[in-house]
């Protein structure tokens, strides 16, 4: 286990506790000249310790560089629709693996991908800063309880998918490999996730093939770019976006590693979709064929109106372009065949080169930062932090898609929801995104992969066609056992008809 951490020497705060008053009225004009001397309005009530660490929080911050990137955020904020410089994505560029069981080509680039993985070429790259306060846990998301009949959680679930492919590749290419995992955090959830592998032995991984990191944690802003206190002796800070992680990548270890390792294809995927290929073969093979420095899986959008981003050209340049930035006509629009003219919809679920990573480290200043509008807990005039009810100020975010527009080719390869894309986004009840849609997903998806191999399943002795099949009829085939539906022909021989639920093939 390794961990790489931003932040102060330790020796900060104590040369901080022992600084002038010259030096803290130095700090005071830099404030005054940048017009953010209110966070001091407190420092009186503050002793020798607390003004030493505040102190040395606010000189890490680079004053001038974040109003440039409040203002370049806030512009774009502003900037209206973007129909008029927008292009779909030629139909034939965009590759097709929705099918089941697999395309000529679909087999081709999972065989390329599986050998690029024999040769230790790929890694994977988790997205793992998401909270679960959404769904009502103080755990990370990838740690919540799904009620699968396994118990695993989506970590889990993820490792079982790693290890599985090891095995694929070993036994098909003769020859020990690894696939290196890279977990971005934030600060609020590294201490849990780190504790929590390692209560679980990683499952089943080795501890040396998991790098922890963390990604930027910058200041909160007010709508007139105001840094805002959380304490007397504390700005508030965000984590900055999933878009932060070329910069994380090139300054807390991940990129030097993969360096050493010889690693070339790196798929990068964000840690709520339950159905979600670890380390994809297909979609590694396909980028790799095309010799694509960058790609994205994508899924037909449901309805002209859902609420996803679309992978497009905007200005001659790849872009995923969100949904608020789209008039509901051109949302609309519809090719000659009745599809939807703009209809790739992202997912999250990207390839990137280890060379264009690091193209992306060297070049992280061009990208602009998107404004969030959030509930952002804050110190009132009384002196006591308070959570608003309605949106109080800004966290600026890059999005981890922004670094398409300097890819040359981009390789989007387009798969079925159903196989791909089930993400864990709300709390029981909510009308889409909880746990209970992930696990009927995830148990369809089984049950299908069962019944390619011959399966039967039967409830009170009638056999039941998979469509007629729901969340009682629980079906979990382990990662371990099978990838994507295939080897399961023993397990059908020994256990079909399925008649006893839950069903769980280890």
């Amino acid at each position: 286990f390794r961990l790489a951490l931003p932040g102060c020497s330790d020796s900060l705060a104590l040369h901080f506790s022992t600084r002038s008053m010259a030096e803290y009225d130095a700090l005071h004009q830099k404030l005054i000249q940048h017009g953010q001397d209110h966070v001091l309005k407190h420092w009186p009530d503050l002793n020798e310790d607390e003004k030493a660490a505040f102190a040395a929080d606010l000189e890490t911050i680079d004053f001038d560089a974040m109003a440039k990137q409040f203002e370049s955020a806030m512009a774009g904020a502003a900037g209206g629709k973007l129909d008029e410089f927008m292009k779909p994505l030629p139909a034939e560029t965009i590759g097709q693996a929705s099918a089941f069981p697999s395309t000529p080509d679909m087999q081709a680039w999972f065989d390329e991908g599986l050998k690029l993985i024999a040769q230790g070429k790929v890694a994977a790259l988790l997205l793992a800063g998401g909270q679960g306060t959404r769904l009502g846990s103080p755990n990370p998301k990838g740690m919540y309880p799904l009620g699968l009949p396994s118990g695993k959680t989506l970590y889990h679930l993820q490792a079982d998918r790693i290890l599985r492919l090891q095995a694929m590749a070993k036994a098909k290419h003769g020859s020990d490999c690894v696939i290196p995992w890279y977990i971005m955090t934030s600060n609020a959830t590294l201490e849990q996730t780190r504790t929590y592998f390692k209560a679980n032995k990683y499952f089943g991984l080795e501890e040396s093939n998991v790098f922890f990191f963390k990604q930027y944690f910058i200041p909160c802003l007010s709508d007139t770019g105001k840094l805002m206190l959380n304490s007397k002796s504390s700005i508030a800070r965000a984590p900055d976006g999933n878009g932060g992680l070329y910069r994380a990548l090139r300054d807390f270890g991940p990129l030097a590693d993969m360096r050493k390792r010889g690693i070339e294809h790196v798929h990068v995927y964000c840690v709520d979709n339950i159905l979600v290929k670890v380390a994809n073969p297909i979609f590694i093979g396909f980028c790799a064929t095309m010799e694509a420095p960058a790609g994205a899986l994508v899924v037909p959008k449901a309805e002209p109106d859902e609420k996803v981003g679309v992978v497009c050209q905007v200005n001659e340049k790849f872009q995923v372009v969100e949904y608020s930035e789209i008039s509901e006509t051109t949302a609309n629009q519809r090719n000659a065949d009745g599809s939807l003219t703009y209809s790739a919809g992202n997912i999250c679920n990207h390839y990137f080169s280890r060379q264009f990573l690091e193209m992306c480290g060297e070049r992280e200043d061009e990208l602009t930062h998107h404004v969030a509008r959030k509930k952002i807990p804050v110190l009132t005039e009384e002196g006591k932090v308070e959570k608003p009810d309605a949106n109080n100020g800004i966290k600026l975010e890059k999005f981890v898609f922004d670094v398409f527009q300097f890819a040359s080719k981009l390789g989007v390869l387009e798969v079925s929801r159903d196989s791909s894309f089930s993400p864990l986004k709300n709390a029981p009840g909510a009308a889409n995104g909880t746990a209970d849609h992930c696990r009927q997903d995830f148990y369809a998806l089984n049950r299908k992969y069962l019944a390619a191999a011959g399966a039967k399943f039967t409830v009170a002795g009638a056999e039941l066609p998979l469509e007629k099949m729901g969340s009682a009829e629980a079906v979990e085939v382990s990662a371990l056992k099978s990838y994507m539906g295939e080897d399961l022909e023993e397990a059908v021989a020994a256990g079909s008809p399925f008649s006893k639920y839950p069903v769980l093939i280890e």
